[in-house]
């Protein structure tokens, strides 16, 4: 069985932070399994009708796509790609306790009820 490949993203496509880089490079220090990369998927749900979240994983499927960092990727499949186009991943620590990976410059699924989440300031949907 081959392996799949998959279509290389550019910055213009999908962008990660310094801070998120980072922050994903410390968390899969932490992991003791080999990984192919950060996975980011996208489920309905949320104040913008979809959310977003993260995973790490081993499986590199055909319809996927990979965003490559210093010594990670950041892999998208085909369907949640459509949501990620032009987006910029980052990783804000306001200090607190409160930290997470914010998604700046989604594009509106659709009527959205709840401030900024979906919106071009950035939303802290996943």
């Amino acid at each position: 069985m081959s392996e799949a490949t998959a279509t290389v993203l550019n910055d213009d496509e999908l962008s990660l932070t310094s801070p998120a880089q980072g922050k994903m490079m410390e968390l899969i220090g932490q992991v003791e399994e080999e990984i192919k990369g950060v996975r980011v998927y996208a489920t309905p749900g949320g104040c913008s009708g979809i959310s977003f979240g993260m995973t790490f994983t081993d499986q590199l499927n055909d319809n996927d796509s990979t965003l490559e960092c210093d010594n990670f990727n950041v892999i998208v499949d085909a369907d949640t790609m459509q949501y990620l186009r032009g987006v910029e991943i980052d990783y804000v620590d306001r200090g607190d306790g409160n930290a997470s990976f914010v998604f700046n410059n989604l594009q509106p699924v659709g009527s959205s009820g709840c401030g900024t989440c979906g919106s071009s300031q950035g939303g802290g949907c996943s």
